[in-house]
């Protein structure tokens, strides 16, 4: 993986099914190298009756693209807090008033 992925990243898929779609990634399993995408991937699964589940019916569930076939488009903002930034909004607010 050349790429470090991560989650609220926007990606272009590059290969397969939906090739040149883009989509913001919702999960990572990076044991077995696949993202979930948001509104790419989803299949209904059949669900048998049990105890914890007595009507059964159908579940939507994701499934992975592999991440060899995902190109980063725009990476997802990180904002740290720090105290200064915090201080100066409460400044900010108060001089508001």
């Amino acid at each position: 993986m050349a790429q470090n992925l991560k989650i609220n990243d926007k990606v272009r898929v590059i290969a397969g099914d939906n090739k040149g779609t883009e989509a913001k990634i919702v999960k990572i399993d990076r044991k077995n190298g696949k993202a979930c995408l948001e509104g790419i991937g989803m299949v209904e699964r059949h669900m048998k009756k049990s105890y914890l589940n007595p009507a059964g019916g159908k579940k939507t569930i994701h499934v992975g693209i592999d991440l060899s076939n995902l190109k980063l488009v725009e990476a997802a903002k990180f904002e740290k807090a720090t105290k200064k930034t915090e201080k100066a909004d409460k400044k900010a607010k108060k001089g508001a008033k």
